[in-house]
């Protein structure tokens, strides 16, 4: 008896041993979407999450741009969209993106980069791909960034030449001794840019003064600072700005101060000229790279940010006259809704 008792005790202990041992269950057993972001689903039809953070012209056109390109190239019968716009607060991008995330989204499009931080930070699983972003390395917090994420995103960036921009106010201002950057402050993309803009300036002998507001309830007060400095200012491409680009426009037009705009969304309500990017062209772009994951299955952590294809340079007829400016040649009429 004392036998069989030792050996029922053994075989037990040898089982606890194994069952401590033994390695955890592959999530991706039980949870479709805990695969490597690097492998493209094994499906023909799929679910892509948008997440865009504020409504836009030029952020509603690069949404614009990514469907059409999906549809076009996977059959519009093969995808379903999961759309939701954040209404220009950053909280609301965490929780769709999160919802998304729980809906076992195929991928994720994030436009704009609150949409993509929150997305970043929601999961390190599903494929992102970010849109109107002017600087991943400065959106998402990555020291010495060489163009490729390396985790689970990549995307499009907005960023038109800025020495080119800064550039366009001495062209435009000749007689400008003094240049007012006005961006949000708790853009980080904005801050890059207003950066090189006024690295670019001190080359050329010019004085800056950066004016940076919290957000909507300093802006006005801000703007105003700016028109008293300067004899110019610049905005760059900066979805606050975007957003209050008539109200920035109603201080700086009755100061007659011009103001060069970082794209043509935010000149369109305030600025004089721009060297701006097609973001219908930017969201067809980012919706190609999502046939690559989705139908191809491109390696996600091994793509590039990629880059508009183009930039135009563009005047604003209206705010132009209102200052007398005379528009420069090589530059186009800015088609301006009514």
């Amino acid at each position: 008896m004392k036998k069989v008792l030792a050996l029922v005790l053994a075989a037990v202990m040898l089982f606890g041993l194994a069952a401590c041992t033994a390695k955890p269950a592959d999530p991706a057993a039980s949870d479709p979407t805990a695969t490597e972001a690097t492998k493209a689903p094994a499906k023909d039809n799929f679910t892509i999450g948008i997440c865009q953070f504020i409504p836009h012209p030029a952020l509603d056109q690069a949404t614009k741009g990514f469907k059409e390109a999906v549809t076009k190239e996977l059959g519009a019968d093969k995808v379903t969209f999961n759309e939701q716009n954040a209404a220009g607060e950053a909280s609301n991008c965490s929780t769709i993106v999160n919802g998304l995330v729980s809906s076992k989204v195929d991928l994720i499009m994030a436009n704009a980069t609150p949409a993509v931080a929150a997305a970043y930070n929601a999961t390190e699983v599903i494929p992102i791909l970010g849109t109107s972003v002017t600087e991943y390395g400065a959106a998402l917090g990555i020291k010495d960034f060489t163009g490729t994420v390396g985790a689970n995103i990549s995307g499009t960036s907005d960023l038109a030449n800025l020495d080119k921009q800064a550039q366009m106010i001495l062209d435009w201002v000749p007689t400008a001794k003094k240049v007012a950057l006005l961006y949000c402050s708790g853009e980080a993309n904005s801050q890059f840019q207003v950066d090189k803009v006024a690295e670019y300036l001190k080359g050329k002998n010019i004085e800056t003064k950066m004016f940076g507001f919290a957000d909507t309830s300093d802006m006005m007060a801000v703007t105003t600072s700016a028109c008293d400095y300067a004899d110019v200012i610049y905005v760059p491409t900066d979805n606050v700005v975007a957003n209050n680009a008539t109200a920035i426009d109603s201080i700086a037009r009755a100061a007659k101060k011009p103001i060069i705009a970082g794209e043509s969304g935010i000149c369109s309500g305030c600025g004089i000229a721009t060297l701006s990017i097609d973001y219908y062209d930017l969201g067809y772009a980012t919706g190609m790279m999502a046939v690559k994951i989705l139908r191809d299955g491109a390696d996600i952590t091994k793509m590039p940010i990629e880059y508009a294809p183009k930039e135009t340079a563009l005047y604003n007829e209206e705010i132009c006259k209102a200052l007398g400016i005379t528009p420069l040649e090589g530059y186009e009429k800015l088609e301006v809704a009514e």
